[in-house]
């Protein structure tokens, strides 16, 4: 569902906050595609940069909600979205009835729950949608979206979804979109860890792993973790898409919800331990796929 006019939004105002890796592109196709965006962010810098390219800088986030029948968030983890939300000059001091705020982070399922009881007391109503497909998807429009929350609202987001991407699935209610990204972050973590290994592998029995790769991609192990950050690898470009601090997090958040509800899942549990040694080493800002750097740091039994 990428953008297929300028006009595909109609000079609808929609909130904006948290214009990092992912939500500043995804603001850009949505202003794109004719609407207009009014916009928050912690750091002024890209608030000012936006703002030439047409944007409206607010100065809170409860002057963003003011503004904005629907609202999107797009921040680092839980607490950032509950500060956002509740704290001083938040969301919640500028929300009106008939508003809808969409969570399009990756936050907790638990905690996203009790968030829409409390923004929905106000009259609002709230939604998770968090997104898979890195920056690239943000920039090209092509993300896919896991979404929470009743039909009605799912119905008034989708021409947004529509322009910045090309799948979105209504899970279930309320924190089902956190769920379900959740066992995406364990897909993506894990495969990670996997295509990493394996192309270390090539590289130290004296086999050129580029070769190795354009090889797999046709079988089996082919994967879109192979594809780019299977690349990424073999170039040594760790520039981010999503940074090993955001990995590990959402690992982190995964286990804990695996905890909530009795399961242990033990492999998820050992590659959140190897995210921590490359944060450790300093890692932390390069890209997920700087987890194979680890791998030259282990010593050979």
């Amino acid at each position: 569902m990428p953008i297929t006019s300028p006009d595909a939004l109609n000079g609808q105002s929609l909130g904006f906050i948290g214009l990092g890796l992912m939500g500043k592109p995804m603001a850009l196709n949505l202003k794109a595609a004719g609407a207009n965006v009014l916009i928050h962010n912690r750091s002024r810098q890209v608030m000012d940069e936006l703002s030439d390219q047409g944007m409206i800088p607010a100065e809170t986030p409860a002057e963003v909600a003011r503004g904005a029948d629907i609202l999107i968030l797009m921040l680092s983890d839980t607490a950032a979205v509950e500060t956002v939300l509740f704290g001083a000059d938040g969301v919640i001091e500028g929300i009106h009835a008939g508003s809808l705020v969409v969570d399009m982070g990756t936050t907790e399922a638990t905690a996203t729950r009790d968030f829409a009881t409390r923004i929905r007391a106000k009259g609002a109503d709230y939604m998770d949608a968090p997104v898979s497909g890195g920056t690239i998807g943000a920039a090209n429009g092509t993300l896919v979206f896991m979404a929470g929350g009743t039909d009605e609202a799912f119905r008034r987001i989708r021409p947004l979804l529509s322009v910045m991407g090309q799948n979105a699935v209504l899970v279930g209610d309320v924190g089902a979109g956190q769920v379900a990204k959740a066992a995406n972050q364990i897909i993506v973590g894990l495969t990670i860890s996997a295509v990493g290994e394996a192309l270390k592998l090539a590289e130290r029995a004296g086999v050129d792993p580029a070769k190795v790769r354009e090889a797999l991609s046709g079988g089996f192990a082919a994967s879109r973790i192979l594809e780019v950050h299977g690349q990424r690898m073999i170039s040594g470009d760790f520039t981010p898409g999503g940074k090993c601090v955001t990995q590990r997090k959402d690992l982190y958040q995964a286990l804990k919800l695996a905890r909530e509800h009795g399961l242990e899942l033990p492999t998820t549990a050992l590659v959140m331990a190897q995210y921590d040694r490359a944060i450790e080493a300093g890692f932390g800002d390069l890209d997920h796929a700087a987890l194979i750097k680890i791998l030259d740091e282990i010593p050979s039994r």
